[in-house]
């Protein structure tokens, strides 16, 4: 049966929101659970957390979150490692120690193109766990490359537009329309233009929301914010 009127979440998010791989798991979670789950459809939209860091070999993320936060070591470790163990409750298994800080710019613009490719969800998925799992390094653009490849995209294709300026206009577009309709941190749920979750939620609370907008059945351009936190998401200023 064809599905004419599409239930369509945006979702903002930036690859180096730790944040933001657990709420992809929880609104997963959320979906497969959903009565009508094949009416669903999800669009990635870009965001940057620190849109002009300039990535360094000799960066260390514990030195780099204590220094952000004008802390001790002992504390940004003890907050990484809380950070490993919520990733758990959503089945994930965050490895910190190997990260490699980045600037998340290019890899927009690949998810961009993969979009063209309906293959941005698998890409999302695929850098997410690059990056806070394996530890690669996402300012290479042979590794963002390999990873394109990885999830389906033409070698050559991937390589042109890494090598160019292609799709930085999309990525700016998204975080604008990002600040105008408010989004102070990712991961960031717009659900068909009417209602919005900030924060990694609970699976529950996505799911409320996804029967809420069905029942509903008619729907606006005027986004009301349901859900806020101050201890799921990450902003500018980091993660909390």
């Amino acid at each position: 049966m064809m599905i004419e009127n599409k239930l369509k979440i945006q979702i903002w998010s930036d690859i180096m929101c730790p944040f933001c791989y657990i709420g992809k798991r929880r609104i997963e979670e959320a979906i497969t659970l959903f009565e009508h789950k094949e009416a669903v459809e999800i669009e990635w939209k870009s965001f940057q957390l620190d849109a002009n860091f300039i990535p360094s070999p000799e960066d260390n993320v514990l030195e780099h979150l204590a220094e952000k936060y004008r802390k001790d070591i002992d504390w940004a470790q003890t907050m990484l490692d809380n950070m490993t163990q919520n990733a758990k409750t959503a089945g994930l298994d965050f490895h910190f120690e190997k990260s490699v800080l980045a600037n998340s710019h290019h890899a927009h613009r690949l998810l961009h193109l993969a979009k063209k490719f309906h293959l941005t969800n698998e890409l999302e998925e695929i850098l997410f766990k690059a990056y806070l799992t394996q530890g690669q390094d996402l300012n290479n653009l042979n590794t963002l490359l390999e990873l394109g490849v990885e999830v389906g995209l033409e070698a050559e294709t991937v390589t042109q537009v890494l090598q160019s300026t292609a799709f930085s206009n999309e990525v700016k577009l998204d975080i604008q329309e990002a600040n105008e309709i408010g989004v102070r941190g990712v991961p960031f749920f717009v659900f068909d233009n009417k209602f919005a979750i900030s924060g990694a939620q609970p699976a529950s609370i996505f799911l409320q929301t996804l029967e809420k907008v069905w029942k509903e059945g008619q729907f606006s351009s005027k986004v009301t914010l349901l859900n806020t936190t101050n201890n799921s998401s990450c902003d500018i200023n980091g993660c909390d």
